[in-house]
């Protein structure tokens, strides 16, 4: 409201003049001058947004000196053009799943959204598992890796690559590799090689498909090491003379 003495009023907003007496500089067509009554000067906004924030000055000339009133105006709104970085230096492979980004103010409910984070890595053979089996019964020999993305698997023996054929089966199960005997054979037994790879890189393991009482452990490795302290020690007896 202005008194009667008044002869312009100019609104400004930013440092630009939107409306100017009766003159509209602004091109927006959301803001509107209005002059309900004789001393009644409005500036009316219409579908507000963010870039109508700030200060606005009322500008009034009268015939003594000008004076002004200053009015700043906050516009609430639901996120929009925001960005926020989650940073993850040196990642490892325990890092990997499903991550939140949350953005919420005090106007709207929060608007959530999901990134699946998938974390490449060179296979890792973590368990194999040999067998002792004897002739005419079924054998298996299991090696299980970790990888990403999945890891193919190829089995090996005495550096020939081994396929399914007749006797031998090779099952893959996700992470898991079966070499599968039907019907164990002396020509079966030996050294069998597992490798695990992907684009990524390889690994390989050594498993041992072995007779029953030749000795060897479950994951390969003689268990003769008793056997030959006891020998050493008998050796050691007769050649001091105990």
């Amino acid at each position: 409201y202005v008194d009667e003495k008044v002869s312009k009023v100019a609104y400004t907003h930013t440092h630009t003049h939107t409306f100017a007496g009766q003159d509209k500089w602004s091109l927006d067509p959301t803001h509107t001058h209005t002059h309900t009554q004789q001393l009644e000067y409005s500036l009316r906004i219409q579908k507000v947004d963010v870039y109508d924030e700030g200060s606005y000055t009322c500008s009034i000339q009268t015939k003594q000196q000008p004076k002004t009133s200053q009015v700043y105006l906050i516009v609430q709104a639901e996120p929009l053009g925001g960005e926020e970085y989650l940073d993850v230096i040196g990642i490892t492979r325990n890092q990997a799943g499903r991550y939140e980004c949350k953005a919420s103010n005090d106007v709207a409910m929060p608007d959530v959204k999901y990134v699946n984070v998938v974390v490449n890595y060179t296979p890792t053979i973590k368990k194999t598992q040999s067998s002792e089996t004897p002739v005419g019964r079924m054998g298996m020999l299991q090696c299980e890796a970790v990888a990403m993305p999945t890891p193919e698997f190829e089995w090996y023996r005495d550096e020939n690559r081994l396929s399914s054929n007749q006797g031998i089966n090779i099952q893959i199960l996700g992470m898991t590799t079966n070499l599968m005997f039907a019907n164990v054979t002396e020509d079966d037994y030996g050294n069998y090689t597992c490798v695990a790879s992907n684009r990524l890189g390889a690994q390989s393991a050594s498993l041992y498909l072995y007779r029953p009482g030749t000795g060897w452990d479950i994951s390969g490795s003689a268990c003769v090491c008793e056997s030959l302290w006891l020998l050493l020690a008998s050796l050691t007896c007769l050649f001091f003379k105990c």
